[in-house]
C-alpha cells in the first residue's frame, strides 16, 4: 500500500532559525491539502519528501514512487516535450519500426502505446504541442501544465505539487483543478487556491506549534476552525469568569481574615487571653493570611493564563476586519472612461484593439481573459505607465495601483515611514491607527518592507493607501498570486471595507466572490478576435 510517514521531522535554515520540529504526519492514497502561513515551511516540507533536502532530526520514509511539480518549472529552452517526458529514445525507436529500420531485437522493447499515452496526457492537461514543440517556445503557464502532464504520463503512486495554479489563466486553472479532481493516487498539494482545496479529501494545516489534519475539503476545514472559535470563545468567558470569581473570592477571604482580626484585636484589649495563648493565635493568624494570600495569587495567575491563552486562540482564528475612511465618491460620477484605445508593445502587434469601456460610481470591475489578452497592459495604461497608440484613457478621480511587485512602495525604508511618505498630512498618531487596523502594531511597523512576506506587502500596501485619504479607484493585478489563506483573507478584509471603485485583474474566483465584484470585463487576445 503505498504511504509516505513522516517521523519526529526536524529542519533549521543555514543560519539556525527552525522551521519544522517534531512533526508526525502520514499520507496515503489520498489528496491532501497543505496550508499554512508564508514561510511555515510547506515548500520545504514538499522537499524534504522529495529528499531534495535531508532532516536534521527524525525520517521520513516512502513505500511507492514519487512525482514532483515544483513551483516554477524551470527549462533548457533548446529541449522539447519529449525530453521533458523522458521519452526520446522510445519514439526514436517507433519512427525507425515504423521506417523498417529496427532489428527484432529492438522492436522487442518497443511500447506501441506510448504515443496514444503520450496524447493522452497532454489532452487532460488541456495542451495542444506537438512531441518536438521546444519548452522556450511555451509561456510559463503551459509549462506548469506540461510538467503536470509529464506527471500524469508517469503515473506515480504520489505526486507532490507547490502552488500548481499560480500564474496560470482561467483555462489552466480549470485544468489542474479538473486533473486534481479526478486524481485516484496519493497527491500532496501546497496552495492557496480555494477553488482547488475543495476538491481534495483532507486539508493539513502547518503551523509553527506542528500540523493539524482535518479529513474533508476545503469548506470542511473552514467548518471545523468557525468550531475551534466557537470553543475558543467559549474557553475566554469561562476563563475570564473564573478571574472574575477568583477576585472575588479573594475579596471575601481577605474581609473574613480581617473580621477574625479585628475580634482579635479587641480580646486582646480586654487582657482576657494569656500571653502565650495571644502568640499562638497572632501566628496562627499570620500563617493563615499568608497561604490565604499565595493560594488567591496562584489561582488569579492560573486564571489570567487560561483567559490570556483563548484570548490568543481567538486572535488567531478570527477572521481580520478591517475598517477604512470612506473616499466620498458620488454613485452617479464616471471615474474612468476608455475610448477606442490602441496599444502594444511593438509596432504593429497591438495587444489592445478598439477597447472601450466607463466605470461610474463605486463599481467593482474583475478584468478576466486568458494569458496574452492585455489584463496588464490594460492596468499598465489605466496607471499612466504606458501611452496608447490610438484612442484615449480619461480618468477623473485620484488613483492608486498596486502592482503584482508593489513598487509603490520603498524596500529600503520601514513600512511606517513609507505610509508618512505617502501621507504627509497624518500625524504619528493618525499613522499608527491605520497601520494597526491591518495588524501593524507597534514595533511590527518598523518593519523594513525588503523583508515582509508576499501577504505583508500587500497588506502595507494596502494600510498605506486607505489608511487616511483613500483613492477613489484603485487597480489591482493579481493581488492572490503567491499570498498564504490568512494573508488573502486579510486583504478581502481591506478590500469589503472600501467604498470606492476597484479594477482589479484575477483568476481567483473565490476572491473576486469575497470582494463583490459587480461586473466583468472580458478581455481577448487581438490575434483571436
Amino acid at each position: 500500500m503505498p504511504s509516505i510517514t513522516v517521523s519526529n521531522l526536524a529542519w533549521s535554515t543555514p543560519d539556525g532559525r527552525p522551521v519544522l520540529s517534531n512533526l508526525d504526519l502520514s499520507f496515503g492514497s489520498e489528496r491532501t491539502g497543505l496550508v499554512g502561513r508564508n514561510g511555515v515551511g510547506k515548500s520545504t516540507l514538499l522537499r524534504l519528501i522529495a529528499a531534495e533536502l535531508q532532516p536534521q532530526a527524525g525520517s521520513i520514509s516512502l513505500a511507492g514512487t514519487l512525482g514532483v511539480l515544483r513551483q516554477a518549472v524551470q527549462v533548457d529552452p533548446t529541449e522539447t516535450v519529449v525530453d521533458l517526458f523522458g521519452i526520446a529514445d522510445a519514439l526514436d525507436l517507433l519512427a525507425r519500426a515504423a521506417r523498417g529500420d529496427a532489428d527484432a531485437e529492438a522492436l522487442a522493447h518497443a511500447d506501441w502505446t506510448l504515443e496514444a499515452r503520450l496524447a493522452e496526457a497532454l489532452g487532460r492537461l488541456g495542451l495542444d504541442v506537438s512531441p518536438g514543440t521546444r519548452l522556450g517556445t511555451l509561456s510559463g503557464g503551459q509549462r506548469t501544465r506540461l510538467g503536470l502532464a509529464a506527471l500524469v504520463f508517469a503515473e506515480p503512486d504520489f505526486i507532490l505539487l507547490d502552488e500548481p495554479t499560480n500564474n496560470l489563466d482561467c483555462n489552466g486553472r480549470r485544468a489542474v483543478i479538473d486533473l486534481l479532481a479526478g486524481w485516484r493516487s496519493g497527491a500532496i498539494v501546497v496552495s492557496h487556491d480555494r477553488e482547488l482545496l475543495e476538491t481534495l479529501d483532507a486539508i493539513v494545516e502547518l503551523t509553527s506549534l506542528g500540523a493539524t489534519r482535518y479529513g474533508g475539503n476545503f469548506s470542511h476545514y473552514r467548518e471545523c476552525k468557525a468550531l475551534e472559535l466557537a470553543a475558543a470563545r467559549h474557553d475566554l468567558a469561562d476563563a475570564e469568569k473564573r478571574v472574575a470569581e477568583v477576585a472575588e473570592r479573594a475579596q471575601a477571604t481577605a474581609e473574613r481574615q480581617a473580621r477574625r482580626d479585628s475580634a482579635g484585636r479587641r480580646k486582646r484589649a480586654k487582657g482576657d487571653i494569656p500571653r502565650i495563648q495571644l502568640n499562638k493565635l497572632r501566628s496562627s493568624a499570620e500563617n493563615t493570611g499568608g497561604a490565604n494570600a499565595r493560594l488567591a495569587e496562584r489561582r488569579n495567575d492560573q486564571a489570567l493564563e487560561d483567559a490570556a491563552v483563548a484570548r490568543r486562540k481567538i486572535e488567531i482564528l478570527q477572521p481580520l476586519t478591517v475598517t477604512v475612511p470612506p473616499t466620498g465618491l458620488p454613485a452617479s460620477r464616471t471615474v474612468l472612461r476608455v475610448d477606442g484605445v490602441n496599444a502594444g508593445y511593438a509596432p504593429g502587434r497591438p495587444v489592445l484593439r478598439d477597447l472601450s469601456f466607463t466605470a461610474t460610481g463605486p463599481e467593482r470591475i474583475a478584468v478576466t481573459g486568458p494569458n496574452g489578452s492585455g489584463k496588464t497592459t490594460l492596468l499598465a495604461l489605466i496607471a499612466g505607465n504606458l501611452a496608447p497608440w490610438a484612442g484615449t484613457v480619461r480618468l477623473a478621480a485620484d488613483i492608486a495601483a498596486l502592482d503584482q511587485e508593489v513598487a509603490l512602495l520603498d524596500a529600503a525604508s520601514t513600512i511606517r515611514d513609507n505610509f508618512r511618505r505617502l501621507n504627509p498630512e497624518a500625524d504619528e498618531t493618525a499613522c499608527r491607527a491605520s497601520l494597526a487596523r491591518f495588524m501593524f502594531r507597534a514595533d511590527a511597523a518598523l518593519q523594513t518592507v525588503g523583508s515582509l512576506s508576499g501577504g505583508q506587502l500587500l497588506r502595507a500596501a494596502l494600510a498605506c493607501v486607505l489608511g487616511v485619504h483613500p483613492p477613489q479607484l484603485l487597480i489591482l493585478d493579481e493581488p492572490t498570486n503567491n499570498l498564504d489563506l490568512d494573508s488573502i483573507a486579510a486583504v478581502e478584509a481591506g478590500l469589503r471595507a472600501y467604498d470606492g471603485a476597484l479594477l482589479v485583474v484575477s483568476h481567483d474566483e473565490a476572491f473576486l466572490a469575497a470582494i463583490g465584484i459587480t461586473r466583468r470585463l472580458e478581455l481577448r487576445p487581438v490575434h483571436a478576435a
